[in-house]
């Protein structure tokens, strides 16, 4: 890959301002910051994975080892890894909200499966280096550029953040990758589409609803901003998260009861019983989901990791001011989806275990960053694995992700 990185200039600049303010120390490889100033280019490619965590996994791969190999070749056999995958676009996205919409759906699964059939597309054609695949990418890409206006109804905001969190990861490895070959025209008509039909809701404040909702709308807005190199848009995504995911994963330390984002009318007793699912008793690692079921406490879970993970290849660690809630979080949730009998002060001792492919990049970061030790999710990340893809924007992560930190 050839990532198209800051002057060397700006990256000393920026090393120098940081060390004499507020950043701090990672393990000793850089310093990060708690913003990326706006004089400072982002760091390409950077939307998830980046450069040298690419490499290591074309370099595992070649070399047959495990469990990225495995994981490669279920990616590949994956309908979405087939070079006969035909894109099918909408102009207008309609997601209508509940169980049993009034109104049809249209365009929705498509827009999802052709957003995790380009970023599968991209990651073969960067593991491999064959044309076929950037072409195939590119064509998906194109296909939705061409049509795509706008999204509607009541789930359009959980649309864009799982379909524009995947087109931004998959755009950013074509875009930057050795020989991808995408027009310059084609990626600013790309460019437009991610900022006109996707950044205006997926910035929307939605301090009321399910935490999951806000933090994959966090996740695309992240990743589209790192695309189109937009500083404004990334820093509007670093505080929405320093806003929510102290709401949405509690701490012991947050006092009797869990905080709320800025702007939540959730502010009685009776709201807060009810949006916490009926959960009274408050422990280190309960989430604001954990009662509503394990699934949504994976999406949250896993968008938390994808924005802390892209801010990190930007030098931005989001990851020190929320490791403490990743850790209870991923220990709480992962003793009871393995089994666990819950307790009865938890959820009444009911839990509804259905986790999906979440953990890799959490648990990624905690143990092979910091060295912080996660048993139960270590032992259930190594027992699900090869992490494959739930339909929305998580991804063969156990391919990139695991054992892979990165710079």
């Amino acid at each position: 890959m050839a990532p198209r990185r800051a002057p060397a200039l700006l990256l000393a600049l920026l090393l120098t301002v940081l060390v004499a303010s507020c950043g701090t120390a990672d393990t000793g490889t850089r310093t990060m910051a708690r913003a990326l100033p706006p004089d400072v280019g982002f760091t390409h490619p950077g939307v998830l994975v980046g450069e040298a965590q690419l490499d290591a996994v074309r370099e595992r791969v070649t070399a047959g080892k495990q469990p990225w190999l495995s994981a490669y070749l279920a990616m590949r056999d994956s309908k979405y890894g087939s070079y006969k995958y035909r894109p099918e676009a909408y102009a207008s996205v309609d997601c209508p909200g509940g169980d049993h919409p009034v109104r049809p759906a249209q365009g929705c699964v498509e827009e999802r499966e052709d957003a995790i059939a380009a970023y599968t597309q991209a990651l073969l054609f960067s593991v491999t280096g064959k044309q076929q695949h950037a072409v195939k990418a590119r064509e998906i890409m194109d296909a939705w550029s061409a049509r795509m206006r706008r999204h509607t109804e009541e789930d359009s905001g959980l649309q864009t953040g799982w379909a524009g969190s995947t087109w931004a990861r998959a755009a950013e490895i074509v875009r930057y990758g050795d020989g991808a070959g995408w027009p310059a025209d084609r990626v600013r008509r790309f460019e437009h589409m991610l900022r006109t039909a996707y950044l205006p809701t997926v910035t929307q404040k939605v301090p009321d609803y399910n935490g999951n909702w806000d933090l994959v709308m966090t996740d695309a807005a992240i990743g589209i901003a790192v695309f189109l190199n937009d500083h404004k848009a990334f820093d509007h995504a670093l505080q929405r998260f320093r806003e929510r995911v102290p709401a949405y994963f509690y701490l012991e330390k947050d006092g009797k009861v869990p905080l709320t984002p800025p702007g939540s009318t959730v502010n009685t007793p009776q709201k807060l019983t009810t949006y916490w699912f009926k959960q009274t008793v408050f422990k280190d690692g309960v989430s604001q989901e954990t009662c509503r079921n394990f699934k949504h406490v994976g999406y949250s879970l896993a968008a938390t990791a994808h924005v802390a993970e892209t801010a990190w290849h930007q030098g931005v660690d989001l990851y020190g001011e929320v490791k403490d809630r990743l850790k209870a979080a991923l220990a709480l949730h992962a003793r009871y989806q393995s089994g666990e009998t819950a307790p009865a002060w938890l959820c009444g001792g009911k839990v509804d275990r259905n986790m999906g492919p979440d953990l890799e990049v959490a648990l990624n970061h905690l143990e092979n960053r910091l060295d912080v030790s996660v048993p139960a999710a270590h032992k259930l990340a190594v027992k699900t694995r090869p992490a494959g893809t739930d339909g929305l924007f998580v991804s063969w992560e156990t391919l990139t992700h695991a054992g892979n930190p990165g710079p």
